[in-house]
This record gives C-alpha cells, structure tokens and sequence, in this order.
C-alpha cells in the first residue's frame, strides 16, 4: 500500500514536518513494509513560504522591518534557487505571534512591516513574488502595506492618515502618485486559504478580529472602517473588490493587495500544489493521510483539507485526516470529502498535556487507524 502523508501544521503544536513524521512512525510501526511518502504541506499560512523555498532549492535573507506595532524586527523572506521568485510571509512581519496577549488590538496594527519587506524584495529584482498572508495581527485593510510602498491616506481635512486599523473610518482620499514604480515589473500572487469579503458578518472584522484582540465594539468600528476603505477606494479607481472572495483575508490584507499591488488572489493550496508537484504525488497514492491542529467550519471554506481531498476526489483517493480538535458533524466530515476524521487528543485532557504529548499522541492515532483500516 502506498500511504501519502501531507499535514497542515498543528497550530502551536507541531510544525507540519513534525506532524508528518508523527504520523508515518504510527504507519511504520504498525507495518514497516508500507510504501510511506511524507510531503508537508500549507495552505498559505505560516510555513507555507519555508516549504516553496526548500522546493524550489532555495534560501533565506532577512530584512529589519516593522512589527505590527512598529517596532524593529528581523523578518525572513525566501528566494528560489534561480533568483526568479520571493516567497514572503506576511506573518514574518506582521504576525500575531509578534505581540503578546496584552498586546492585541487591531485598532493599533499595521501591516507597514510587511511591505517594508516586500520592498526588500523588490530590491532583489525578482519576477514573481508569492506572498503568504494568514496568520497577521491586523485589520487595516492592506493599507500599512500599501503606504511603505508608496501610497498616501488622507482625511478630509487632506492629513496623512495613520496607516492602521483604528484610522480607517477617516480615509477620505488615496494616491498612488508615490507609488514604487517597481511594482508595475513584477507579478505578485497572493496565497489565500479562506474565501471572506471585506466587510460584513462574514468579513475580516467580525470573524477575525475577535482571535486578534478585538472585542464587539472595536469589531464594529473595524467593519465600518473596512467599509470606508472600500468606498474611497472604489470613488479612485472604479473598482469594487470589497465583496470578492479572499478580499477579507489577513484583516482585509486580501483586499489590500489587489487593489494596492494589483495582485493575484489565488488559493494557497493551488499554488502549494503546483510548487510541490503534488498532484503527481496524489495520483501515485492509495491512500492520503493529512491533518491540522482543528478541523471546523474555517476547514469547510478553503482550508488545506478542503483543498487537498478536491484533489484527491478527481483520482479517487480516499482521504482521512486528525487532529487536535474535531468540531464537525459526521455529515460535515463526509461533505469534506473525508473517509474518516480522528480527534488525537482524548476528553478530560489538559491542553498543556496534550501539547506535550502530541507526537506520541499523532502517532498512537495514525497506528490505530491503519490497523483498522487494513482490516476492514
């Protein structure tokens, strides 16, 4: 049997690498015949730029940017081994896990850092830059980004606006007329793992302000504000990208980047797919074994499982997947084209336990299945 092992990272767990080889050791204990294959994969998330540098024989540089609260940070960004393409992850500079809990508040984030570091890109003269966007601490609708490369907010009073969250519902006018001119040589795509308009009760505010330090007040005043952008926005260039799907991703940073960086809104896990070659690697499997940290409604709307089980769907593979923490129905389970999903982590234990044990607890639940696998 040949077994294609391609986990999503578990959150604050293990790194998707970790998970992977978690789970092959329950494989091979179980059977140490089995044709295992390990590809972690990522869906446009954290990691998902160490994994296209590594496939594209590539390496690291560092830039001194902005945090999300701007202060001075080291960020990595990569570079494929023909110089040709970036891959940068938005997290780098403007990551949640720059800030500490007490620090969380998406009325005072920017995304300025990361678009000090695709400046740094810039400067390497590549032709392609991938740019990886979940994970952020901000909600400022791509314009800290935008004003590091180029672009001018104005109030109506015609006065700089700040370039963060709270300072959106001010935005009267925009120009691009500083603007790096560099931008117009490169092909920016955008890797994209959930599908969320700008604005509304399915936009950046509502659904991740929350995770990001923001409570039903400053939710509000955010979703106005994105509302706000969008308007001004639309009034300059005649485009109305607010309801798109991927235009709320990273706090609006979705949205941001069409418009400001005339990108590509792509699915991560398509761009992943293609660096990876792993369509190829789903068609030479009998069976796939992936997995997250949790798998719940965000995994319905454009997660690496999602994306992974369309794939296998089209070749006839059967797909099951664990995790941390299972918060789907059954009916949900098979509507995400999964044979079986598997909760590692058993009731009543502490979470500091479980992360703890993680490794030994993948891997006791990947035995367990392909023993009742084989069987059946």
């Amino acid at each position: 049997m040949r077994i294609l092992v391609a986990p999503d990272k578990f959150k604050g767990t293990l790194s998707a690498a970790q998970a992977a080889e978690a789970i092959a050791a329950g494989l091979l204990l179980h059977d140490p015949t089995l044709a295992v294959t390990v590809q972690p994969l990522a869906d446009g998330g954290e990691g998902t730029a160490e994994l296209l540098t590594q496939a594209t024989n590539g390496q690291f540089f560092t830039a001194t940017v902005a945090d999300p609260l701007s202060r001075s940070v080291e960020a990595r960004y990569g570079l494929s081994g023909d110089g040709s393409t970036a891959f940068v992850e938005m997290a780098e500079a403007s990551g949640l896990h720059r800030l500490s809990t007490f620090e969380r508040n998406p009325l005072r984030t920017s995304t300025f850092g990361t678009g000090e570091l695709l400046r740094a890109v810039l400067d390497r003269n590549v032709r392609t830059i991938v740019l990886c966007i979940g994970g952020s601490a901000t909600n400022d609708g791509g314009t800290g980004l935008a004003a590091a490369l180029g672009w001018e907010f104005r109030d109506e009073a015609g006065n700089a606006v700040e370039p963060v969250g709270g300072s959106l519902e001010r935005i009267a006018s925009v120009s691009d007329k500083n603007v790096d001119p560099r931008l117009r040589t490169v092909r920016i795509l955008v890797a994209c793992d959930v599908d969320n308009p700008l604005y509304g009760p399915n936009g950046a505010a509502p659904v991740y302000g929350p995770q990001k330090g923001a409570d039903a007040g400053m939710v509000e005043r955010l979703d106005h504000g994105l509302r706000q952008l969008a308007d001004v926005v639309a009034a300059h260039s005649g485009q109305d990208l607010a309801q798109e799907p991927g235009s709320g991703a990273a706090g609006g940073t979705g949205f941001g980047a069409r418009v400001f960086l005339k990108a590509e809104l792509q699915s991560g896990v398509a761009i992943v797919s293609q660096y990876l070659q792993l369509e190829q690697k789903v068609r030479d499997a009998d069976l796939i074994l992936t997995g997250e940290g949790k798998i719940d409604s965000q995994t319905l709307s454009g997660k690496l499982i999602g994306g992974l089980t369309a794939l296998a769907r089209q070749q006839q593979v059967p797909v099951a997947a664990f995790c941390g923490r299972l918060a789907l129905s059954e009916a949900e389970v098979s509507q995400l084209g999964l044979v079986a999903a598997t909760a590692i982590t058993p009731d009543g234990m502490r979470y500091d336990d479980a992360v703890r044990r993680a490794p030994m607890l993948l891997s006791a639940a990947a035995y367990a299945f392909i023993r009742n696998w084989v069987s059946s």
